[in-house]
Formats: C-alpha cells, sequence, structure tokens
C-alpha cells in the first residue's frame, strides 16, 4: 500500500506548501487532480452505462429465447457486445481504480494530519520530495474541527452537520444528473434495471453519508469536491440529465430505444404519366409502372 500512501502524502504536503499551508484547499486540488487524470475512465464508463441500457431490450429477448440454454446465452451476448464494441465491465473499471485511491486519500489524511511525535517521524520518511519536511507538522484544525477526526458534534455540530448534509446532497445529484433513464418493459412488467438504479439512487447517499459521520472531516471534503467535479464534468460533456431532479420527471421522459430498431420504408406507386421512358422512347406499361389498372368492359353481346 505504500506505493499508493507515500506519493499521496508527498502530493498533500506539496500542495499544502504552495497553498499557503491550508490543508482544505490541498485536498480540493488534490480531488481536482485525480478527476482529471481518472476522466478517461469516467468518460469510458458514462459511455458504456448508456449502450448497456439501450441495450436492455434486446438482451432480455436474448434471455427470453435462450433461457433453456444458457451457453447459447452467454454467446449471443458476446456477440452483442462484440457487434456494438463495449466490454460489460467496462463500467466497473473507474470503480475499481478509485476503490484504492479513496482508501490511499483517506490514510494520507491521516498519516500526515497527525501531531504525536511518532507519526510525525513516520510522515517524514514517507515524503519523496526533499524539502516538503520543513513544513512539518501540518496544521490540522479547519473550523475548530481535526481534519483528520470524524466530525466533533459536541463543539461543532452546525458545521460538522453541513458537511454530512452537503455529502449526500451531492451524492444524490451526481448519481441522478449522470443516470440514463431506463425504458419501461414491453410487457407491462417492473423492469428490474429501473428498480436497480432506484435503489442506488437512496443507498448510496445514505452509504457516503455515514462514511463522513464514521470517517475523517478531511475525507468528506474530498467527497463533496469530487461529487461537484464530477457534476461539472458531466454539464461539460452533455451528459447531465437535469429533469432527473425533479420528483417525478423519470416517468416521464421518453424511453431509450435500442440501436437495433428496424427502419420501415414505404414504396408509393407512381402514376404512369410519370413513370421514364424507355430506351426507345415509349413508355412502359401499366403494370410495369406500378398502377393498377381497370380490366377493359367486355363487349356487349349483340342477339342476332
Amino acid at each position: 500500500m505504500d506505493f499508493i500512501l507515500n506519493p499521496f502524502i508527498t502530493v498533500l504536503t506539496f500542495l499544502y506548501s504552495i497553498f499557503n499551508q491550508d490543508m482544505v484547499l490541498a485536498i480540493i486540488v488534490f480531488t481536482a487532480m485525480v478527476r482529471l487524470l481518472t476522466y478517461p475512465l469516467t468518460a469510458q464508463q458514462m459511455k458504456s452505462a448508456r449502450v448497456m441500457q439501450e441495450l436492455q431490450p434486446e438482451l432480455k429477448k436474448l434471455q427470453e429465447k435462450y433461457k433453456n440454454d444458457r451457453e447459447k446465452l452467454s454467446q449471443e451476448q458476446m456477440r452483442m457486445y462484440r457487434e456494438y464494441g463495449i466490454n460489460p465491465l467496462g463500467g466497473c473499471l473507474p470503480l475499481l481504480i478509485q476503490f484504492p485511491i479513496l482508501i490511499g486519500l483517506y490514510q494520507s489524511i491521516i498519516h500526515a494530519l497527525s501531531a504525536n511525535p511518532l507519526s510525525l517521524i513516520d510522515l517524514s520518511g514517507r515524503l519523496l520530495v526533499p524539502g516538503l519536511g520543513d513544513v512539518i507538522p501540518l496544521e490540522n484544525r479547519w473550523l475548530g474541527m481535526n481534519l483528520s477526526q470524524p466530525p466533533d458534534f459536541a463543539t461543532g455540530a452546525i458545521i460538522g452537520g453541513t458537511l454530512i448534509f452537503l455529502v449526500v446532497v451531492t451524492t444524490w445529484a451526481q448519481f441522478k444528473l449522470t443516470t440514463v433513464p431506463v425504458a419501461p418493459s414491453d410487457d407491462g412488467k417492473p423492469n428490474p434495471m429501473a428498480a436497480t438504479q432506484q435503489t442506488m439512487g437512496t443507498i448510496m447517499p445514505v452509504m457516503y453519508g455515514f462514511f463522513a459521520i464514521s470517517f475523517s472531516v478531511g475525507l468528506s471534503i474530498y467527497f463533496i469536491a469530487s461529487n461537484v467535479i464530477g457534476i461539472i464534468q458531466s454539464v461539460l460533456m452533455g451528459k447531465a440529465n437535469f429533469r432527473n431532479l425533479l420528483p417525478g420527471a423519470a416517468a416521464a421522459q421518453p424511453a431509450i430505444t435500442p440501436r437495433t430498431a428496424t427502419i420501415t420504408t414505404s414504396v408509393r406507386p407512381t402514376d404512369s404519366r410519370a413513370a421514364p421512358r424507355r430506351n426507345n422512347g415509349s413508355r412502359p406499361n401499366s403494370l410495369e409502372a406500378g398502377v393498377k389498372t381497370k380490366a377493359p368492359p367486355k363487349p356487349n353481346k349483340t342477339t342476332k
């Protein structure tokens, strides 16, 4: 873990030194740097999520068609993924990369802001750039709270409660703005993916709020900064869906149509007067022109 922890501590300490020893500003700038570095993965995640949701109707048809043949179902699903050039696990890659970043940032905040002698000696040995040890010890107080400790509601209930509220709201807003509405099922049954999406939209803000209560204040600042920067990125990419923020707006949005939808065309019959001429200058007959004509009347029988 030191190969992640030591560079993070070095970067945080360097930013702390150049931003007038302001650790909160150093965490925000560090968060922006992480977001910029992981931007290609984030864009790929959003693209994969959108395409996967567009393919849900077709995937459901395959599941109905090959419900008794799992091997054939897997082959057809992989064929569809190759046809659209997507990786079904591509949306998980940014999350897997961000997880060690969260752990590394949390540990780096704890190590960088500790004030006991043993921690200061350990911190000096983790700095990879010579000369950064001159700013040790780092200031760990911000608005009366210790950045390396969970919020202290006894001494800063308003500030601690505001931080937790901002973590929950920004997490919820980012999820809503970057989520693609799921098309309803054709058979009228509840869409499992829509139910999963709704559950995730409820669980994620609550989970991050629990993290904000249980872990350091510095990690809460990282959550807020990361969510706000993520919202700005989605707006700049044109992927922000502001209608999702309104109650009941998702149901009123048009359903996503799969890319494999067929296009039907109709051929209009043409009049023989507008039909093209043959090479010899004559016009084609009515059958060649595609126009049905009435049969000529039969001659009247005359009685002798």
